[in-house]
């Protein structure tokens, strides 16, 4: 192991690091040298357990299948945080460390025209991006304060609200992470499997047991699932990522369209109140919307549902090739009829009775929870919205202490990038909205300020290729200014990179980040493709946008190139009650570039 004592002299240092990162690069060649070995002739195969295909076609397979990633904790706590980033080979870093919620953070000031061009080593940078897992978004105010003390003092005071309802710190250095671990669990939490090809965090309704319309509480249902599963080595190799979602509400609002399954709360004529199931969703590049299956799941076999798919997942996956090992891509091969026949005959061993689907959202049917709300029991819920999701340490600690002032120990994460604060009694509503309006969290923000979201982009991601938090800042700044009275809300989702952690294709107006023509210098620089119009929600009426050909927005032009779509259409809609979403599918294309 090369010696990295911080005792030596700074040139014995630099050649020692010289030599570990000519070692990493020996390391990933040879890699790459049996794999394609190990590959040869499998062309026609695709990977798929079920069919015998053990053989591990590409790089992550052959690294899951050298043992369980779960494993590398260990490995975490008595080695690499002893002897420090440099000891860490390559198949630990990029890989297994991922389903302890680590991924190696971006370089600082490494361009994006450089993001696809260096080798994953010459991108990294010696500290981590952790994911705090919060099934459900639920936090309470020790486990807020937990996550904020850490970040103040291990994660130079960043935190991020993702569109996962989870907690996103960076600059973590591997010489703190089994801290940073005993910490978490000590108060409940766990940062297992909140990445890699597993089943990530469970998304749930933020105002689960406490909305006044809610049908049932899922709550039980998520802590089945992961008391049972969670950690486990019958799911901690998966072909790739596995999302779930449930929700309690008449009206879904855990975006159940674009996840791996999903479970919305319907009453059922005869058998009460349980779920319609949902699955086969996702987004990326190759967006698919999920599918009804028409059937209905009671809340006590939710996990035993929930194990056939993620089954089906597992054993009838494509492995090949990473862009198709997703569930979607086995139910677009298969169709819904197949894919619950083989759920009910090889995995369930019964059938599942049809049942109704869940409402459709209505006009001003939000779904954010931002603002003021009774809940069943007298008490209220105030929800705020952080711009794009940026919080800091500090604040989730400030955050706790308003709630503890009030009464609370409930807080809640949402999968639109907002925050809760539950069991507000009615006397303490005012004090509550005041000490977060003093952190800038708004109850009732502008129209901008409530509907943006953003990825974490090129601060910190290695994949990203713009700016997308300070863009999406921009945006809001400009645009509530500009629009102070906007009659009718305007989603506005900024990505980083050609995936979709924000998911671009299904807000108003989505922005995909590459690089394009400058055209005052004719040079390549950051910015983005538009996609316009995204909606779910609806029913057959759902769709991913309409994209523009051949038009892209700077980075910097971003902010002007919302204000004059908007201000088109204000102009061009037929009546108050046309969606921005209606209006830019039917628009001229004159008036959406």
């Amino acid at each position: 192991m090369t010696d990295t004592d911080t005792t030596k002299p700074a040139s014995d240092a630099a050649a020692a690091e010289a030599e570990e990162r000519r070692r990493h690069r020996e390391e990933a060649r040879l890699i790459r040298t049996r794999e394609a070995a190990a590959r040869k002739n499998t062309a026609s195969k695709d990977g798929q357990w079920a069919a015998g295909d053990r053989t591990p076609l590409n790089p992550n397979e052959e690294m899951k299948a050298a043992g369980d990633p779960l494993e590398v904790r260990g490995r975490i706590e008595s080695m690499y945080s002893k002897w420090g980033f440099w000891s860490i080979p390559p198949g630990d870093l990029r890989g297994r460390f991922r389903w302890w919620g680590l991924y190696t953070q971006r370089r600082q000031g490494i361009d994006g025209g450089k993001t696809a061009i260096l080798e994953p080593h010459e991108l990294d940078d010696e500290f981590f991006m952790l994911r705090v897992r919060s099934d459900g978004g639920q936090l309470s105010v020790a486990q807020a304060r937990t996550i904020g003390t850490i970040s103040e003092t291990m994660a130079r005071d960043t935190a991020d609200v993702s569109d996962r309802q989870n907690i996103q710190l960076h600059w973590i250095r591997i010489e703190d992470v089994p801290e940073i671990f005993r910490r978490v669990e000590e108060v409940g939490l766990m940062c297992a499997e909140a990445c890699g090809d597993v089943p990530r965090v469970i998304l749930g309704s933020p105002v689960a047991g406490v909305a006044e319309d809610e049908l049932i509480d899922p709550t039980p249902q998520i802590r089945d699932i992961m008391d049972r599963y969670i950690g486990s080595p019958e799911f901690s190799n998966l072909p790739r990522k596995f999302k779930t979602a449930f929700t309690g509400q008449p009206i879904p609002d855990i975006l159940h369209e674009v996840q791996d399954i999903a479970f919305c709360a319907v009453e059922h004529p005869e058998l009460g109140v349980g779920y319609d199931l949902w699955v086969g969703g996702g987004l990326s590049v190759n967006p698919m919307l999920g599918h009804r299956l028409g059937v209905f799941v009671k809340p006590e076999i939710a996990h035993e549902v929930w194990k056939g798919v993620a089954s089906i997942f597992r054993d009838h996956g494509y492995r090949r090739l990473r862009t198709r090992a997703r569930l979607k891509f086995v139910l677009k091969a298969w169709g819904p009829e197949k894919f619950l026949q083989v759920l009910q005959d090889d995995y369930l061993g019964y059938e599942l009775p049809k049942g109704p689907a869940p409402k459709l959202a209505q006009r001003g049917d939000r779904g954010d929870h931002v603002g003021i709300h009774r809940q069943k029991d007298g008490n209220y819920y105030v929800g705020v919205a952080p711009v794009a999701g940026r919080v800091s340490g500090a604040k989730l600690n400030a955050i706790a202490d308003i709630a503890e002032a009030a009464g609370s120990n409930r807080i809640r994460l949402t999968p639109l990038q907002k925050i809760l604060v539950l069991d507000v009694p009615e006397d303490k509503v005012n004090d509550v909205v005041n000490g977060l309006r003093a952190l800038e969290l708004e109850s009732d923000p502008g129209e901008f300020h409530r509907n943006v979201i953003a990825c974490t982009g090129i601060e910190y991601c290695k994949l990203a290729i713009v700016e997308t938090k300070a863009t999406a800042r921009e945006v809001v700044k400009v645009l509530d200014e500009k629009f102070p009275d906007l009659d009718n809300p305007i989603t506005v989702h900024v990505n980083g990179c050609p995936n979709s952690c924000a998911r671009v294709q299904i807000a108003d107006i989505g922005f995909k980040g590459q690089l394009v023509l400058d055209e005052e210098s004719g040079e390549q620089v950051p910015g983005f493709q538009v996609h316009l119009g995204g909606r779910l929600g609806r029913g057959d009426d759902n769709d991913f946008g309409r994209k523009i050909r051949a038009h892209k927005v700077t980075e910097k032009g971003m902010p002007e190139y919302v204000e004059r779509v908007t201000t088109n259409y204000l102009a061009d809609r037929v009546s108050a009650d046309e969606t921005f979403a209606d209006w830019a599918f039917r628009a001229e294309e004159e008036l959406i570039k």
